[in-house]
C-alpha cells in the first residue's frame, strides 16, 4: 500500500513547492516595491533621466509588478517542470537503451543514483543476452552430437541386418557374429537415447532429494558388482577400500547415480588392464570419496570444464562410449544438492575424481 501512495504523494510534495515558491516571488515582489518606494521617497530628486524613470515606475507599479511576477512564475515553472521533463526525456532514451543494451554506459547527469540502477540493468540486460547466445549454441552443439551418435550405430545396425538379409547362406557362426554386432550397435542407440531423455529431466526439473540413512560401504560395493561385466570386458580390476561404518543422511537413489557415472567415467576412459582405485574415508564430519584410474592426462584448463554440460575432452572418444558429455554435469548438481563438493585432478597419467559429502542432513 505504501508503495502504491508513494507516487501520487511525491507528485503533491512537488506541486506544493511550485505553490510556495510562487507565493514566496509574490510576496518578494510586493515587499520589493513598498521597500523601494520607501528607500527611493526618502530623497529630494531633481528633473532628469533618473527622476523621469522613478516617476514612469511610480504611475506604473501595478504593470512593472506584474511583469516581475510573471518573469518569476515563468523561471519557476521552468524549473518545476521544464528540467524535469528533459531530465525525464533523459531517462526514457536511457531506458530505451535497455531494449538494445550495448557496452557503452549510460550517462544520466544530475542523477546517480539512477544511472548507476540503469547501468546495473543494462549489465544485467548484456549478461542475460550472452547466456541466450550460450544456450543457443549448447542446443546447436546438441543436435550435431545426437545426430553424429545416432547415425555411426544406427548405420552399423542396418550394414549389419541388411548382410543378414541378403545373404542367406551365412554360416551359423558368421550369423551369430553380425547379429552379435547389430544388437551391441542398438544397445547403444538405446544408451544414447536414455541419455537424452536424461538431459531433458536435468535441464527441466528440479533436483528433490528424499533423505534417509546411507550405508555409502555397502551402495559403493553393489555398484561395483554390477560394473564386473564391464571392468571383465576391459580387463580392468576394482577392489574397494572402505571404512567401516561409512555412513551418511542423503539420497540412495541420486547418490547411486553419482556414483554410477564416476564409476562409469573411469571404466570407460581408463586404460585397458589397469585397476582403478576406490576408496573411501571420513574427514570429522565430511565422507570422502575418491576413483583414481590410469588414464591419459586431463590438462588444468580442461578440468573444471569436464563437470559442464555437454563438454566432452575427446568428440571420437566418447562417441564410441554412447555419452553427450552430461553424466558428470549430472553428478555435480547432484552432490552440490546434498551440500558436497565434487573435484577433479589429473597428473602423471592418473585421473582422480573426490566427492566430499557432509554425514548429516544437508
Amino acid at each position: 500500500m505504501k508503495k502504491r501512495n508513494a507516487a501520487p504523494a511525491g507528485a503533491l510534495r512537488t506541486w506544493g513547492l511550485y505553490l510556495l515558491a510562487l507565493t514566496a516571488w509574490v510576496t518578494v515582489v510586493i515587499l520589493l516595491a513598498f521597500l523601494s518606494a520607501m528607500f527611493f521617497g526618502a530623497f529630494v530628486w531633481q528633473p532628469g533621466p533618473a527622476y523621469d524613470l522613478l516617476n514612469w515606475l511610480g504611475d506604473n507599479v501595478m504593470l512593472v509588478g506584474m511583469v516581475a511576477v510573471l518573469a518569476g512564475w515563468i523561471a519557476i515553472s521552468w524549473f518545476f517542470i521544464a528540467r524535469p521533463a528533459r531530465r525525464l526525456e533523459a531517462v526514457a532514451d536511457a531506458a530505451g537503451q535497455l531494449a538494445r543494451p550495448s557496452e557503452a554506459p549510460i550517462v544520466l547527469p544530475g542523477a546517480p543514483e539512477l544511472e548507476r540502477k540503469l547501468n546495473a540493468a543494462r549489465e544485467q540486460a548484456l549478461a542475460d543476452a550472452r547466456a541466450a547466445r550460450d544456450a543457443e549454441q549448447r542446443k546447436n552443439d546438441l543436435v550435431l552430437y545426437l545426430a553424429h551418435d545416432l547415425k555411426t550405430p544406427l548405420t552399423s545396425v542396418i550394414g549389419y541386418l541388411t548382410l543378414l538379409r541378403d545373404e542367406p547362406q551365412l554360416s551359423p557362426e558368421l550369423r551369430a557374429r553380425y547379429t552379435s554386432i547389430a544388437l551391441d550397435k542398438a544397445l547403444r542407440l538405446e544408451d544414447l537415447v536414455n541419455e537424452f531423455f536424461d538431459i531433458t529431466r536435468f535441464s527441466l526439473s528440479r533436483l528433490e532429494l528424499t533423505l534417509q540413512p546411507v550405508d555409502l560401504r555397502r551402495l559403493l560395493e553393489q555398484m561395483v558388482s554390477e560394473f564386473a561385466p564391464v571392468l571383465r570386458e576391459r580387463d580392468m580390476a576394482c577392489t574397494p577400500d572402505l571404512p567401516e561404518p561409512f555412513r551418511v543422511v542423503g539420497d540412495p537413489d541420486k547418490l547411486a547415480r553419482v556414483f554410477d557415472n564416476l564409476l562409469s567415467n573411469a571404466c570407460h576412459y581408463g586404460d585397458p588392464g589397469t585397476e582403478i582405485t576406490l576408496t573411501g574415508r571420513m574427514d570429522g564430519g565430511t565422507a570422502v570419496v575418491t576413483f583414481a584410474n590410469r588414464g591419459p592426462t586431463i590438462p588444468p584448463e580442461k578440468l573444471e570444464r569436464m563437470f559442464e554440460q555437454f563438454f566432452r575432452l575427446d568428440g571420437a572418444r566418447s562417441t564410441g562410449t554412447g555419452s553427450a558429455g552430461l553424466g558428470l554435469a549430472i553428478a555435480r548438481a547432484l552432490v552440490q544438492a546434498h551440500g558436497g563438493t565434487v573435484t577433479a585432478a589429473s597428473a602423471d597419467g592418473r585421473v582422480v575424481f573426490t566427492v566430499r559429502l557432509p554425514a548429516g542432513a544437508p
